[in-house]
C-alpha cells in the first residue's frame, strides 16, 4: 500500500495525535461528530520528518498529494482555488503534536493575489472586504514566510490612518486599503528582491515549507527544551478553507475557555471581535468585548456557540480552548484543544469534574502535572507589578518562589540586617556551607555559579527558599561588596528581587502575594495518597523544616544531614577546635561541647515528627568545609580557641585536599576519628530517650552511615554505634529500638550490595553522589558543560536534576536486588535531589522502593507523583 501524508479532517480523529498534531487530531474529531468546522486537510508529522530527511526539499509524492487534496477541498466548497470568479481561499497553521507557542503563526487568506481580490470583491459584493482581506494576508506571508519584520508593515498602515485621520482599521476606506496594499507590495519587492508572489499554488507550497521550517526555529527548541518535548516530532500543517469575520457587522471572531484558565470557575471565559479576523483579539488594536456580550450583539450565535462548548467539553472531558469564526451570523469553530491553565485552575477543575460525574478520580490525579504544584507552594510576584520592573539578568530557577529584599554578599551581613529588620537577599559566587546561618534567614539566593544541584540550589529547595543560581550575567566581587551586570553597578543595600520559578533577576522591590492552598488542593491530595504505595518521606535537618514537611504531608524524615547543624555561630568555633585537634584528648573536649547542641537538635526534629520515622546521617562533609580561609578568620579562630595563629594556618593547610569530594569525608573520618560518630550516636540516643519519657513519643532512630564503599567499613562503624548506643540505653530505664543503615552512593557499594546488606538494615541510594562518581562529573562544575550536552542530545536532561535510569539506575536496581537476596526485609529508599523528581518517583516506584525523600516544599509534588506512577501501573 502506497504511503500516505496527508489527510482529510473527515478521514481522521482524536486520537491520530502523533499523526496530525493536536489541532488536526481535533479538527478531525469535531468533524467526525458533526460540528460546523470549515472543510480543509492536515499535512502529516511524517511529511515533516521527510522534509528534513530530504534537506529541506518537500518531495514530489508529498507535493501531488496535496493538489489532490486540494482539488477535492474545491469540490467539496464549489470554489476553485486561484480562480477569477469564486476563488477559494484557504488558512495555514502549524500543528505540533503538543501546542507550542513559538511555532509559525496563522496566514489567512491564501490564494489572494491581483486578480482574485478582484473576484472576491464581485462574489461577495463587498469591496471593502476582499481589499482589508488581501492586505491582511500580504501582511501575514510576508511576515511569516517571508521574514519581513510586521512592524515595517504596521508603519505603512499607521501612515495611512494618520493621514486620513483615522483611528480603527475599520474606518479604512475601499482606496486607503488600495493604496496601502501598494505601498506594501513595494516594500516586500524591497526587502525581498522579488514581486509578491501571485501563483496561488506557489504561495501554499511556500507557506506548507515555512510551517515545517518553524518546527526548528530557536524559539521553538527553546520552548521543546523548557517543557521536554522530544525534537524529533515534526509538525503537521492544517490546511482549511477560509471563513471570513471581517465582512461587516454580522461577522466576527474569537477565543473562548469552557471554563476560566485562571480559577477554574465553570463559567464561559473569553472575547470576541466584531467585523475582525483572529489576530485582531490578540493584537490589542482593538479592545475585545467579553464572550457573555455576544449575548446581547447575536444572541442565537451565542446559544449556539455555548451548547457546542458543552459538547465539546462533555466529549473531551475536559477544559477546552476554542476558536471560533462567525460569517454572516452563522458559527463556525476552527479550533479546540485542551486549554492551558495555572496550577489553581487545573486542581479546581479536575476536582470539580470529578464531583460532576465527568471524570474519575484516577484522571484527576493524571491531569495534573507534578511539577505545576510548585506554583501554589511557595510566594509568587503580583503580576501587575512585575510590568513595571526592570529585569536585569537571567539566571537557572533552581528553586521556586518570589524574593524581594536588599542585596548582602556574606552570611555575616544577612544576619545583621535581618536582626534589624531588612529583607535581605544573599548574593554570592557560589554558596558553601559556611552560609547557612545567611541562608536560613535571607529572603533569597542569587548565585553566579553553580547548577541545579548546586549547594545553594539543594540547601534553598530544602529550606522552600527562592534560589536563583548560575547567573553568569552578574560579575560578583564579594571583597567590594559589588556585582555588575551589563555596566551597572549594584551594591550592597541596594533591592533586587528574584523570581525562582523562572530565574529573572529584577532591579528594585516587587510586592509578593502568599500562596493558598484551597480545599479542593487538600481533596486532591487525599485522593493520591489513597492510590500511591511510596511512602512520601522529607529531607529536613531543623525542627521547622520537620514541621513544614509534616504540614505538607511527609511520612518521616529520609534524611537528616548533622553538619548543618554545627554551622551556627555559637557551635563554629567547637567544631573547628575539634578538627585541628592535635590529639584524641583534644579532640574529646571540642565534641563533649558539641554533644548537648547535638542532642538538643534531635529533641527538636524527633519532637516535630511524633513517631515518624526519622534517619539521620552522620557526619559526611570534608572536614576542611568548616574552616576559616582567610588569615583574618584564622587569627580570630586562633584567639577563641587559644591556639598559635602560625600553628593554626599550617594545620589549615595541611588538611586542605586536592580533590575533597573524594577525600577525607562521611564514613572515613570515622574510620581516622571514631570519637565524631560515637559523640553523634550519643545524642541521637539520649535525645530519643528524653522524647520518649518526657512527652510519650516512641521515636526509632535510623542511623546512617555515608559514603559507604567496603562492607568492612560498615562493619567496623556498626560495631562502634552498637556499642555506644547500647550503653546509653542499658544506663536508661527507657527501651528504644534503633535501626543501622547507610546510603547507597558509591558505585562499589552498589556492586556489593550484598556483603553490606549482611550489616545494613536499609539502604537509602544518594543518587547526588552517586550519579557524581558514576558520571565523574562534579555537580558544582558540570553547568559548564550539561548545556552542550543538552544541545547535541548526549543528554535529554541533567543527570543531576533527573536520575539517569539507563546508567545510574542499573546501579540501583544490582543494589536492590542483592540487598533483598541477602536481606529479604530490608528497608529501601532514596534520599537524593532525584526523590523530588516526578519521572525519577516513577522509576522509584516501578523498581519497587520503600519511600523518597525530597525536600519539604516538594512533599506533596512527590505525593502526587507516586500516586500517578501507581495508576500508570494499574492501567498498564
Amino acid at each position: 500500500m502506497e504511503k500516505r501524508f496527508i489527510y482529510a479532517f473527515e478521514d481522521g480523529n482524536k486520537d491520530m495525535k502523533s499523526l496530525l498534531g493536536g489541532k488536526g487530531a481535533n479538527l478531525a474529531e469535531m468533524t467526525k461528530i458533526g460540528l460546523p468546522v470549515p472543510p480543509g486537510f492536515t499535512v502529516s508529522t511524517e511529511a515533516c520528518n521527510a522534509y528534513y530527511k530530504n534537506d529541506k526539499k518537500i518531495d514530489d509524492e508529498i507535493i501531488n498529494e496535496l493538489f489532490d487534496h486540494l482539488e477535492m477541498l474545491e469540490n467539496k466548497i464549489g470554489k476553485k482555488f486561484g480562480s477569477n470568479e469564486h476563488p477559494l481561499l484557504v488558512s495555514v497553521r502549524s500543528g505540533s503534536v503538543f501546542s507550542m507557542p513559538g511555532m509559525m503563526d496563522t496566514i489567512l487568506n491564501l490564494g489572494l493575489n491581483d486578480e482574485t481580490v478582484v473576484a472576491l470583491s464581485i462574489a461577495t459584493g463587498n469591496e471593502r472586504f476582499a481589499y482589508d482581506s488581501y492586505r491582511r494576508f500580504i501582511q501575514m506571508f510576508s511576515d511569516v514566510v517571508l521574514n519581513i519584520p510586521k512592524y515595517k508593515f504596521e508603519h505603512i498602515l499607521d501612515k495611512e490612518k494618520d493621514m486620513h485621520h483615522l483611528v480603527m482599521d475599520t474606518e479604512l476606506t475601499v482606496q486607503n486599503l488600495k493604496n496601502i496594499i501598494q505601498d506594501y507590495k513595494e516594500l516586500v519587492k524591497k526587502e525581498w528582491r522579488k514581486d509578491f508572489p501571485q501563483e496561488p499554488k506557489e504561495q501554499l507550497l511556500m507557506a506548507v515549507k515555512a510551517v515545517f521550517d518553524s518546527w526548528n526555529n530557536p524559539r521553538a527548541m527553546v520552548y521543546r527544551e523548557l517543557h521536554e518535548i522530544p525534537h524529533h516530532l515534526g509538525t503537521a500543517v492544517n490546511i482549511q478553507s477560509m471563513v471570513f469575520g471581517n465582512m461587516g457587522n454580522t461577522s466576527g471572531t474569537g477565543v473562548a475557555f469552557t471554563r476560566n484558565p485562571s480559577t477554574g470557575e465553570n463559567k464561559l471565559f473569553g472575547e470576541f471581535l466584531m467585523n475582525a479576523q483572529g489576530e485582531d483579539v490578540v493584537a490589542g488594536i482593538r479592545t475585545p468585548q467579553s464572550i457573555a456580550h455576544l449575548k446581547n450583539v447575536m444572541p442565537e450565535a451565542y446559544d449556539q456557540f455555548v451548547s457546542v462548548a458543552n459538547l465539546l467539553e462533555n466529549h473531551y472531558k475536559d477544559m477546552q480552548d476554542i476558536e471560533f469564526t462567525i460569517e454572516n451570523s452563522k458559527l463556525y469553530l476552527l479550533q479546540t484543544r485542551n486549554g492551558k491553565r495555572t496550577a489553581t485552575a487545573a486542581i479546581n477543575i479536575a476536582v470539580e469534574m470529578v464531583e460532576e460525574g465527568i471524570i474519575d478520580r484516577n484522571t484527576a490525579l493524571m491531569r495534573i502535572e507534578p511539577m505545576q504544584l510548585d506554583q501554589l507552594l511557595h510566594p509568587t510576584f503580583e503580576e501587575k507589578a512585575l510590568n513595571e520592573v526592570e529585569k536585569i539578568a537571567q539566571g537557572l530557577p533552581a528553586s521556586p518562589g518570589a524574593a524581594t529584599g536588599r542585596v548582602y554578599f556574606n552570611a555575616h551581613d544577612v544576619v545583621k540586617a535581618v536582626g534589624e529588620g531588612e529583607k535581605a537577599i544573599l548574593v554570592r559566587q557560589e554558596t558553601s556551607p559556611e552560609d547557612i546561618e545567611g541562608m536560613v534567614a535571607c529572603e533569597g539566593i542569587l548565585t553566579a555559579r553553580g547548577g541545579m544541584t548546586s549547594h545553594a540550589a539543594v540547601v534553598a529547595r530544602g529550606m522552600g527558599k527562592c534560589c536563583v543560581a548560575g547567573c553568569g550575567e552578574i560579575k560578583v566581587d564579594e571583597t567590594s561588596k559589588m556585582f555588575k551586570v551589563d555596566g551597572a553597578v549594584y551594591k550592597e543595600g541596594d533591592f533586587i528581587s528574584l523570581d525562582g520559578n523562572t530565574g529573572n533577576v529584577y532591579k528594585g522591590s516587587i510586592p509578593t502575594k502568599e500562596p493558598e492552598l484551597s480545599g479542593n488542593f487538600g481533596k486532591l491530595m487525599e485522593w493520591a495518597d489513597q492510590v500511591r504505595t511510596l511512602k512520601i518521606r522529607t529531607n529536613a535537618d531543623t525542627p521547622r523544616d520537620a514541621v513544614t514537611a509534616v504540614k505538607f504531608g511527609a511520612e518521616g524524615i529520609g534524611l537528616c544531614r548533622t553538619e548543618h547543624m554545627f554551622f551556627e555561630e555559637e557551635r563554629i568555633p567547637a567544631v573547628r577546635q575539634m578538627i585541628v585537634a592535635k590529639n584524641q584528648e583534644e579532640r574529646m573536649v571540642a565534641l563533649d561541647k558539641l554533644l548537648p547542641y547535638q542532642k538538643e537538635d534531635f529533641v527538636g526534629i524527633f519532637t516535630a515528627m511524633g513517631e515518624r520515622p526519622v534517619t539521620v546521617r552522620l557526619l559526611d562533609p570534608p572536614l576542611h568545609e568548616f574552616l576559616p580561609h582567610s588569615d583574618e578568620d584564622i587569627r580570630m579562630l586562633a584567639e577563641q580557641i587559644h591556639m598559635d595563629m602560625k600553628t593554626l594556618k599550617e594545620t589549615v593547610e595541611e588538611l586542605k585536599e586536592f580533590n575533597p569530594m573524594l577525600g577525607h569525608r562521611g564514613c572515613r573520618l570515622a574510620i581516622t576519628y571514631p570519637e565524631i560518630y560515637e559523640m553523634q550516636v550519643k545524642a541521637i540516643i539520649m535525645a530519643a530517650i528524653e522524647v520518649k519519657k518526657e512527652k510519650n513519643i516512641d521515636v526509632e532512630p535510623e542511623i546512617m552511615v555515608p559514603l559507604i564503599g567496603h562492607e568492612k567499613e560498615l562493619g567496623i562503624i556498626k560495631e562502634l554505634i552498637v556499642a555506644t548506643a547500647n550503653k546509653i540505653i542499658e544506663a536508661s530505664d527507657v527501651q528504644i529500638t534503633y535501626m543501622i543503615g547507610t546510603m547507597i552512593e558509591v558505585p562499589r557499594a552498589a556492586l556489593t550490595a550484598d556483603e553490606i546488606a549482611v550489616h545494613a538494615e536499609f539502604f537509602s541510594f544518594g543518587t547526588n553522589d552517586l550519579t557524581q562518581m558514576t558520571y565523574a562529573f562534579s555537580r558544582d562544575d558540570s553547568g559548564k558543560f550539561i548545556g552542550e550536552y543538552r544541545k547535541k542530545e548526549i543528554f535529554e536532561k541533567d543527570p543531576f536534576q533527573r536520575l539517569d535510569q539507563v546508567g545510574v539506575g542499573k546501579l540501583m536496581k544490582i543494589a536492590l536486588e542483592l540487598g533483598k537476596a541477602a536481606r529479604p526485609d530490608i528497608k529501601l529508599g532514596i534520599c537524593g535531589e532525584h526523590g523530588g523528581d516526578p519521572d525519577s518517583i516513577d522509576f522509584c516506584h516501578r523498581i519497587g522502593l520503600h519511600y523518597v525523600s525530597c525536600s519539604p516544599y516538594r512533599v506533596p509534588i512527590a505525593r502526587l507523583a507516586a500516586a500517578r506512577a501507581a495508576v500508570i501501573k494499574i492501567d498498564q
